[in-house]
């Protein structure tokens, strides 16, 4: 099966350690995306969110900087994959870069898709709903 890396760049309207906690917090994940997730942020820790959509493990975290996981998506039946988010500090927020590796080729538009749809559109409008508050 030929596989893919998927990068992107986001700007989400918040510290770099507000979305890295909102990413590796569990509560905070479900309030964001309206469903839920679990798991620890610790090296070794398991998470899920969306349900039992997504799962894996945290194998590298470095505080508001860094996450490393390996990372499946059940709904798109593939086997895991490894994802890194970098959390940058920039002028009007946090750019946050996603490279997800192992992705496989025919399903890597849709993908990609899903992670602006399920994750950075719902992290954008919580922090701009947060910051008018």
């Amino acid at each position: 099966m030929k596989t893919k890396t998927i990068k992107q760049k986001v700007i989400i309207p918040a510290s770099p350690k507000e979305v890295y906690d909102a990413y590796v917090d569990p509560k905070i994940l479900s309030k964001i995306t309206g469903s839920k997730a679990t798991g620890k942020a610790v090296v070794g820790g398991k998470y899920t969110a969306y349900g039992d959509s997504i799962l894996g493990k945290y194998l590298e975290l470095e505080d508001g900087k860094r996450v490393v996981q390996n990372w499946t998506n059940n709904d798109y039946g593939f086997t895991s994959s490894k994802l890194e988010l970098c959390f940058n500090k920039v002028a009007n927020g946090t750019e946050l870069i996603m490279v997800l590796s192992d992705v496989p080729e025919e399903q890597a538009d849709e993908v990609l898709e899903g992670w602006i749809e399920y994750f950075w559109d719902p992290y954008k409008k919580y922090f701009s709903d947060k910051s008018k508050a």
